[in-house]
């Protein structure tokens, strides 16, 4: 077994984290600003927030390279730690400024969207030929292709009222906020105002069992999620401390040498498994993003399935035998994975690079099935860690919630799905950075 090579205090604790319960089974996940808006893959915030309490002091910075929904973010500045914070998707970018913004009134803000929202229906009663002419003049023809398909001519009306008086917000906090609560209307588990279905678990589809879906207005939608949303505007006074969110590269951060108190963060699954951009470009084309925009940077996401050109990276021994195994049998997907586990890599180097020594490095990730083949992802991660210098410290299995975790997957388990076998748990992966 791989241990760290120094028996540490902070070791001590970790170790102790790793065998305490992390599934955090009918324990509330929905409060502070946690809620904000559907994201498929968040792990509960009982989960940073054990590790951050445990591994870290007030005022020590806590680094999530790969931020998502902003949960490990939030949880650093309840506790009074500084979150710092990177993604290369938009919508991560915008959700988790948003979920650490306060703003003055939750009262005046639920006000101010259901004024916007009753201006909105207005304007489009009123000024029917403006408003088309503005969604006319919107999307390039790509990107109005796919609104077309995916959204009813109604509601396209509906949705270009909305984010037309949404533009004209002054604060940009509150505008900030208010494009989120629109977002929040189309991206939903299982409702929405688009045509699409599930889009909260990113693999939409227009129909089930060939039935439509049924028509939902999106002033009415969106009244009730501004409710909703500015309902926990209040949590957000339980942020200590400010937090720095950026738009970036995990394997290229700015941050100094040296520089993080702790690392926790979950890396995507390898070859897309969970495809965020699939189900975000359906809010992002409302803010101006075009699909061939969207698609190129889907290209650059870490676990891609697009492999030209790509510059892989020597990978250790056992990792590599996964690969080959793949290989066997589809060398398309054997090539995703290891431009994965390269991203992987360089994404650890960083986490290394930046770490103070003494500190951990936390991730959280999931296996992915691939050709009938498991891909291990925590085993090799563990390789790939101590290649670019960290202690391994150990693994902890913790079963998904699988009622309340969004994911891909139903809440009653299918033997023959290759969905279900590779998502009803995940591994936290821990790493200890040596003093010397």
């Amino acid at each position: 077994m791989l241990v760290a090579s120094v028996a540490t205090d902070i070791n001590i604790r970790l170790q102790k984290l790793l065998r305490s319960d992390l599934n955090f089974h009918h324990e509330v996940s929905s409060e502070l600003s946690h809620n904000f808006h559907s994201f498929p893959a968040k792990f509960p915030p009982q989960l940073p927030r054990m590790f951050i309490r445990e591994l870290t002091g007030t005022g020590d910075s806590v680094l999530d390279p790969m931020m998502g929904s902003g949960t490990t973010l939030v949880e650093a500045c309840v506790g009074n730690r500084s979150g710092i914070g990177f993604d290369i998707d938009p919508l991560a970018v915008l959700l988790t400024q948003v979920k650490l913004t306060p703003l003055a009134s939750a009262a005046q803000v639920a006000q101010r969207g259901l004024d916007i929202a009753d201006r909105a229906e207005k304007s489009l009663l009123q000024n029917r030929i403006l408003v088309e002419s503005d969604l006319k003049s919107r999307f390039d023809e790509k990107t109005r292709e796919f609104v077309d398909y995916w959204f009813s001519d109604q509601t396209q009306m509906e949705l270009t009222s909305l984010i037309r008086e949404i533009e004209q917000v002054p604060d940009n906090r509150l505008k900030l906020f208010l494009q989120l609560t629109f977002s929040a209307i189309i991206i939903t588990k299982s409702g929405g105002v688009s045509l699409a279905w599930d889009l909260a678990h990113t693999r939409p589809h227009k129909f089930i069992k060939g039935v439509a879906k049924t028509y939902r207005p999106a002033f009415g939608e969106f009244k009730k999620r501004i409710l909703k949303n500015s309902a926990s505007l209040e949590h957000l006074n339980k942020l200590r401390t400010k937090a720095s969110v950026e738009f970036g590269n995990a394997e290229k951060l700015s941050l100094k040498d040296n520089s993080i108190d702790l690392v926790f963060t979950s890396p995507p699954y390898p070859s897309n498994a969970i495809d965020y951009m699939r189900a975000h470009k359906f809010s992002l084309v409302w803010f101006g993003h075009k699909i061939d925009d969207l698609a190129n940077l889907r290209s650059r996401y870490i676990g891609g399935e697009k492999t030209s050109g790509y510059e892989f990276l020597a990978l250790p021994a056992k990792t590599t035998q996964i690969i080959t195994r793949i290989a066997e049998v589809d060398v398309k997907k054997s090539d995703a994975v290891k431009r994965y586990y390269s991203e992987m890599k360089r994404v650890l180097a960083e986490s290394f690079r930046v770490l103070r020594p003494g500190k951990a490095a936390i991730l959280v990730v999931g296996s992915s099935v691939m050709r009938g083949i498991d891909t291990q992802v925590h085993n090799c991660l563990a390789e790939l860690g101590l290649e670019v210098g960290f202690d391994y410290a150990g693994v902890a299995t913790r079963q998904i919630d699988r009622n309340r975790r969004m994911l891909p997957a139903s809440a009653i388990k299918a033997a023959n799905s290759q969905i279900e076998t590779r998502m009803h748990e995940e591994f936290v992966v821990a790493f200890l950075k040596p003093t010397k």
